[in-house]
């Protein structure tokens, strides 16, 4: 069983290799030049802070940047849950970014999308409890949204200059 799955293993390796596959951190990737080289438009808020925390996070703060990523975060807020009391339980948070990146020479446009998360929180009777429930899900849509940003930053990278 484990010679099995050894070999289907070597064999889908060997596929991937055949078919052009190249890891995008890996010597001829694309992604190794976005490390430590873009440079993100600084925040408008708490929201767009931890926005720009998260992909700081993921790709590094440059030292003399290469690209510019511009970002415009939305966030909107859903009542769920509704009691008969008209009182919500349960929040979603919807966050949109608009996202340009931009050489930082020439300000040319490169790529540019749209990325959309959803994260909720339960509302309780304990202010201290719903404010640091909110809190986390302000935290986890920036960090959804920039892994979607940077997911996205990678698959274009082998295009970029």
């Amino acid at each position: 069983m484990w010679l099995s799955k050894r070999a289907f293993l070597l064999s889908s390796l060997a596929a991937l290799a055949a078919c052009g596959f190249t890891p995008a951190y890996g010597p001829q990737g694309g992604a190794g030049k976005l490390q430590n080289s873009i440079e993100v438009n600084a925040p408008t808020g708490r929201s767009a802070y931890l926005l720009v925390q998260a992909l700081e996070d993921r790709l590094g703060r440059p030292g003399t940047p290469r690209y510019r990523l511009e970002t415009d975060f939305s966030v909107s807020r859903e009542r769920m849950a509704v009691t008969a009391d008209n009182v919500a339980t349960r929040q979603n948070l919807i966050g949109r970014v608009n996202y340009r990146l931009r050489d930082a020479t020439d300000d040319s446009l490169l790529t540019q999308g749209r990325v959309d998360a959803l994260a909720a929180y339960s509302s309780t009777d304990s202010t201290i409890a719903t404010s640091a429930a909110r809190d986390d899900a302000y935290a986890r849509l920036a960090r959804m949204l920039a892994d979607q940003i940077v997911t996205r930053l990678i698959a274009a990278a082998s295009d970029l200059p």
